[in-house]
């Protein structure tokens, strides 16, 4: 078998299903399970519990899929076309910022039948051959192994950055067991550049590459359970489902180019619906709305939640009120918090107050 000839082919294949890039890379990842280490040691993951569950499967891909010897990393733009501007979202208190990667239909299906299909031509190429694919579903270091295949740099902000592609786009891994040729790691371009440090409205970056989950929106709105910390609940602003500043802001995104997958569009006027329109929907609607989308893994409970505290941010007016009020006998304690907080966030700035 030529494996060289075979990578080149495998390249041309990703192409054809739909992956903007493909790279392999090998299964030392020494140096990153090190940062991981100290990262989790910090306290940097706050509830995530698993990230520490798997111990060093995470960092040894050989452990996770006894006899992988290479990893096929691929990327996928998701930014879709003609979306509202993410800047004029955010400054539009009255609208509810989602994140850009969860505005279509959630991404982890579509890119596993496309490595699945991937699979099933290398197949037919070799014969059988060991192979485990992965998109964001098991405890991979999807950045870490996308940077040494040369699909880009791990940022400040510690998302991968592509020279020509920005940073919109998901990632997903085959591991096989076939001894294919690795192609050289990406160089970091960041330079001096702090912008994504400078902009993160938490300061959830405490250092360049270092992300404090317990102080990250995407992580208050997503993956926190409980109640969200008062010190941050002004500063998520508008922010209903996640967080792009650190993206919007970096220059190497004027080069991002718009997705092609019909998937990936807006649904439900998600990239700038209004804030009391999202929460009025009932759990049913938001069950209904949400079919196939990555937002649906929160649950009505926390999506009210997280709108209600943009409700507390919003401009006082006497419809926020009125929605306000429709759900401070909500049953969950959770949301009538929450609630309880936006009205007084309301109350006081009807007030006058700074």
């Amino acid at each position: 078998m030529d494996y060289a000839e075979l990578a080149n082919t495998i390249r041309r294949w990703g192409t054809e299903l739909g992956f903007q890039q493909l790279g392999i890379a090998g299964t030392d990842l020494g140096e990153d399970e090190t940062h991981l280490l100290n990262w989790l040691d910090a306290g940097h993951h706050g509830e995530m519990d698993y990230m520490q569950r798997h111990g060093t499967k995470r960092s040894r891909p050989q452990e996770l899929q006894p006899g992988t010897l290479r990893v096929i990393s691929v990327r996928m733009d998701y930014a879709p076309p003609g979306i509202a501007n993410g800047w004029d979202v955010l400054q539009d208190a009255q609208r509810g910022y989602v994140a850009r990667y969860a505005l279509g239909r959630d991404y982890h299906k579509l890119m596993r039948n496309r490595l699945q299909q991937l699979a099933d031509r290398i197949a037919a190429q070799t014969g059988p051959f060991g192979y485990r694919a992965f998109v964001d579903s098991a405890p991979v270091l999807e950045r870490a192994i996308a940077r040494n295949a040369g699909l880009g740099w791990i940022g400040k902000h510690s998302c991968l950055i592509n020279r020509s592609a920005g940073s919109w786009f998901f990632l997903g891994e085959l591991y096989t067991d076939l001894p294919l040729p690795a192609d050289a790691p990406a160089s970091a371009h960041c330079g001096r550049c702090t912008r994504c440090i400078d902009i993160c409205p938490t300061r959830a970056i405490v250092a360049p590459y270092q992300v404090d989950a317990r102080r990250c929106i995407s992580y208050l709105t997503i993956e926190l359970h409980g109640g969200i910390p008062l010190e941050f609940r002004r500063a998520i602003g508008n922010r209903i489902y996640g967080c792009d500043d650190c993206q919007l802001i970096c220059p190497w995104n004027k080069f991002a180019q718009a997705s092609a997958e019909a998937d990936f569009a807006p649904r439900h006027r998600l990239d700038g619906a209004g804030l009391v329109e999202l929460f009025d929907w009932s759990e049913e609607e938001f069950l209904r709305r949400t079919e196939g989308s990555a937002i649906r893994r929160i649950g009505h409970e926390r999506w009210l939640r997280n709108i209600a505290v943009a409700l507390g941010n919003a401009p006082a007016t006497p419809e926020i009120m009125a929605a306000l009020q429709r759900r401070a006998v909500h049953p969950s304690e959770l949301v009538r918090e929450h609630v309880r907080w936006a009205l007084e966030e309301q109350a006081r700035r009807a007030g006058g107050e700074v």
